[in-house]
């Protein structure tokens, strides 16, 4: 889990630095989409490592950047979590809209009744009346419900989306730092090898000069001949 630190102050950044400030955007709002244009362009604005396409990245602000990112989150389904809660609500007034014009059309119809001259008229007109009631409170509900279906699914594809995205960017920047610790390592290396060398090759210069061994094989010298 990802833990912002309030005790970091930065004038020159927008992002919020105490926990105030952090509640206040949690109440206010937050545009998701803002903030996550915000963190690419911390990646996109960070020096890279001469030599490969590796980019060092300041890991305090990514992880505030990150932290902004998703405690906001909540909020981008906070309609679609209302309307799934009270879904039993909003059929129930539909049902009660319908049972409103139900009761208007009986009363139109009784009142119909009442005109012998119109009654047949009216029974028509009362059934009509009731069919397209059932059939508008049946379309009310099956599109309230499959709009509620389709605005969580979203939500929750929005929400994996920003999880992997965030999780594969992690992972590149840790690829990243380990690949160049690993060339600073080689490089010194290298340097110290180097220097081995020299030592060596100095400690050998300074060594007294070797005399060759004396040969076994040398001949004795020859006594003179007697006279």
């Amino acid at each position: 889990m990802l833990h912002q630190d309030t005790s970091r102050t930065d004038p020159d950044s927008e992002e919020p630095n105490t926990e105030e400030q952090l509640n206040q955007q949690r109440t206010t709002g937050v545009d998701i989409q803002r903030e996550l244009n915000r963190l690419e362009e911390i990646i996109l604005d960070s020096p890279r490592i001469p030599m490969s396409r590796r980019t060092l990245v300041d890991e305090e602000q990514l992880l505030e950047q990150l932290d902004l990112v998703r405690l906001n989150l909540p909020a981008a389904f906070a309609e679609a979590e209302t309307i799934v809660r009270h879904k039993d609500e909003i059929i129930l007034a539909a049902e009660q809209y319908a049972q409103q014009i139900v009761e208007a059309a009986e009363q139109r119809a009784n009142q119909i009744l009442e005109e012998s001259s119109v009654v047949r008229q009216a029974k028509l007109e009362a059934q009509q009346l009731w069919q397209t009631v059932q059939q508008e409170c049946q379309s009310a509900q099956e599109q309230t419900l499959a709009e509620i279906e389709s605005m969580y699914r979203e939500a929750q594809e929005e929400l994996q989306d920003i999880r992997a995205k965030a999780i594969a960017e992690a992972e590149a920047i840790q690829n990243g730092a380990d690949d160049y610790a690993d060339q600073v390592l080689s490089n010194i290396e290298q340097n110290i090898s180097e220097m081995l060398r020299i030592i060596r090759n100095g400690r050998q210069q300074l060594q007294p000069p070797t005399l060759p061994p004396a040969s076994s094989n040398r001949s004795s010298p020859i006594p003179p001949k007697k006279i």
